[in-house]
């Protein structure tokens, strides 16, 4: 992977085709429990279907096809999301008679992604689209691959029109519009505010990648593009510079020799009390923690603990610094990207990976302490934050 996030040898072309969707059951299922599949019926799962489009506009960034990414929410209440990837296949695999298109928007497919050479697949992994498709009253399809527009239409999962080729093209990409289905949700209006702060989030995550979203009730166009990423994202979390510790914020990142996992952290003290961790994988936030978490606390707790003995700030026989009082004033972001992740509960909350929990520990060991010891006044000033918090030693 770059530094941007992206695995380090893109996947062709050429090897991204229909053969690679497997089959597990039809748009039924998923319109009779929907719930299984985007959480909630109600607003949480009516942006889910915008997130898991977005998603795979974002897998085609990580592949290195694709650096922009246009949402907009359409005068009529529903949603088109656009990329300028390789675009969907479209030729037609035997036996079933269908192109790729149809099969990725029509049938559960799991293992696609990893297969043509994604690392890393976010939302669904491989079942995003077909589960929109299924969840909307109507969705429009618009490729550009193979030098030509293709199209196709839908309605409440079940194509109406055939695939269609239209005008030669050299440009490449696919566009997604779709209308949720009011049978389906509780509300179909979509927040600007929601999708503005998940987009920019994703902006944060993937330095490189330009993400915008137009809102056409009325319009109302924002650009996100965060070419320093975590470190900019921690900058976002901090709007007031007098409260600092230390400028700018620590940022560092790391891959493993299998490349497997990736970890991106940054982070930055404050003096006010109040602390905020946010954590990823895949670009997926996991509100409830799990591994990489606790490889993240654990390791700085130690590190702490190492580095103000090492330079005398904490005399041999005081207690440890506790871990709450580590991590009193700290905004952080740690975000893992791995080829396989496990995730606790269908709402993808907890990381279970313990070999998350592993590699980030090595990350932060290895990366912050290289930094605290060529940043000798603001290590300083870090440690004497501290020992001097509110939390005090000794308590847990």
């Amino acid at each position: 992977m770059t530094e941007s996030g992206k695995p380090s040898q893109p996947a062709n072309v050429n090897e991204y085709t229909s053969s690679h969707i497997q089959v597990l059951e039809g748009h039924e299922a998923i319109r009779r429990r929907p719930g299984m599949y985007i959480g909630s019926t109600g607003e949480r799962g009516l942006h889910q279907l915008v997130y898991e489009v977005v998603s795979y506009a974002v897998d085609e960034h990580l592949a290195g096809h694709a650096d922009a990414i246009d949402v907009t929410i359409t005068a009529d209440g529903g949603v088109r999301v656009a990329d300028n990837g390789r675009g969907l296949p479209v030729e037609v695999e035997e036996p079933t008679g269908k192109s790729g298109i149809e099969r990725e928007l029509t049938e559960l497919s799991f293992g696609s992604k990893p297969r043509t050479g994604y690392g890393v697949s976010g939302g669904l992994s491989g079942l995003g689209l077909c589960v929109v498709n299924a969840l909307s009253s109507r969705l429009t399809v618009e490729v550009r691959r193979d030098g030509y527009r293709w199209t196709q239409e839908y309605e409440k999962g079940t194509p109406i029109t055939a695939l269609t080729r239209h005008e030669e093209t050299s440009e490449h990409g696919t566009a997604i519009a779709f209308l949720p289905d009011a049978d389906i949700f509780e509300t179909t209006r979509y927040s600007f505010a929601t999708l503005s702060e998940r987009l920019q989030e994703l902006a944060f995550l993937n330095g490189g990648l330009a993400v915008s979203l137009t809102d056409e009730r009325p319009e109302r166009p924002v650009r996100y593009h965060h070419a320093d990423g975590l470190r900019a994202y921690v900058a976002h979390l901090n709007p007031y510079p007098p409260s600092l510790v230390h400028s700018p914020a620590i940022g560092f990142e790391s891959e493993n020799e299998d490349q497997t996992i990736f970890v991106q952290v940054a982070m930055q003290w404050n003096t006010w009390p109040l602390r905020e961790l946010r954590s990823f994988a895949n670009s997926t936030r996991t509100h409830e923690g799990g591994a990489h978490e606790q490889g993240f606390r654990t390791a700085l707790t130690d590190l702490v603990n190492d580095y103000a003995r090492r330079q005398r700030h904490l005399p041999a026989d005081d207690e440890d610094i506790t871990a709450e009082a580590a991590h009193e004033g700290l905004t952080a972001v740690v975000s893992v990207k791995l080829a396989r992740p496990v995730f606790e509960g269908s709402t993808r909350t907890r990381l279970s990976n313990p070999e998350a929990d592993a590699y980030v520990q090595k990350v932060v060991r290895e990366h912050l302490t290289d930094w605290l010891d060529h940043n000798p006044n603001e290590a300083a000033a870090i440690i004497r934050h501290i020992l001097n918090s509110s939390t005090g030693r000794g308590k847990e």
